[in-house]
């Protein structure tokens, strides 16, 4: 695991903060260690696709390249189990994400809004409304119109806000990134969605408590305390860990 940009110590910080958090928090500070230098409301005003980006470059500077998938089968209850690279998803979502208000049109209807962003998802994610999808589109939609006449957000029909989360996710393709999936054993064709906070999430909860794990064993064989534990290489804290277990 290489620590080049992120430490040990702030990897733990920020693992510490999260347990208590919900997965809008997690995000944030997931990509608050990607982006040490920007505020949390830049962070949370930029467009969940971009966010995501930050979250696999983080994703493969921690962990590596490759990205171990498992998958159940809907149809036979079969564990799929793959492997697939970070360059592979996030270049099938590279396109540029675009800037600025974007427009729908749809029978007699136009819609300008704008890109979700991480703040609109932590503030759905905080509201007690059922109603996930009309809050988001309540929050993107800049200004609504009927046949020429504004209208009022709440009153945009099922299809139109379809067609504006269709368009959405045309203009920001890492936001929403799905694996097409064929089961080995019944054939049968999928989707699944890849969530790299959730995906990352786990990753950083594993190595965090096998980390405070090396730690405890090391400070009580030597006596070191956790912060000269943690500026340890990877490889010396291994090392010594060997040592301890040939004791």
């Amino acid at each position: 695991m290489s620590q080049r940009s992120v430490g040990a110590a702030a990897l733990l910080a920020v693992w510490e903060a999260g347990q208590v958090a919900g997965y809008a928090q997690r995000a944030l500070l997931l990509h608050s260690a990607a982006r040490p230098t920007v505020g949390s409301e830049e962070l949370l005003a930029v467009p969940v696709g971009r966010r995501d980006a930050d979250l696999f470059a983080l994703r493969r500077e921690l962990f590596g390249e490759q990205l171990e998938l498992r998958v159940t089968c809907r149809q036979c209850a079969e564990e799929m189990e793959f492997t697939l690279g970070v360059q592979d998803v996030v270049g099938a979502g590279a396109a540029e994400v675009a800037d600025g208000p974007l427009a729908v049109e749809a029978d007699g209807w136009t819609v300008r809004f704008r890109l979700p962003t991480a703040g609109d998802l932590a503030a759905v994610e905080a509201s007690p409304s059922a109603q996930a999808g009309a809050e988001l589109a309540a929050r993107c939609v800049l200004h609504a119109e009927r046949l020429g006449t504004e209208v009022d957000v709440d009153t945009l029909p099922e299809h139109v806000r379809q067609r504006v989360a269709r368009a959405a996710a045309e203009a920001d393709p890492g936001a929403d990134v799905r694996l097409n999936l064929a089961c080995p054993s019944c054939g049968h064709a999928a989707t699944a969605e890849l969530d790299i906070a959730s995906y990352l999430w786990a990753e950083l909860d594993a190595w965090a408590r096998g980390t405070l794990q090396d730690v405890h064993l090391l400070a009580g064989h030597y006596g070191w305390n956790e912060s000269e534990i943690l500026a340890l290489s990877p490889l010396r804290r291994r090392y010594y860990l060997e040592l301890c277990a040939d004791v």
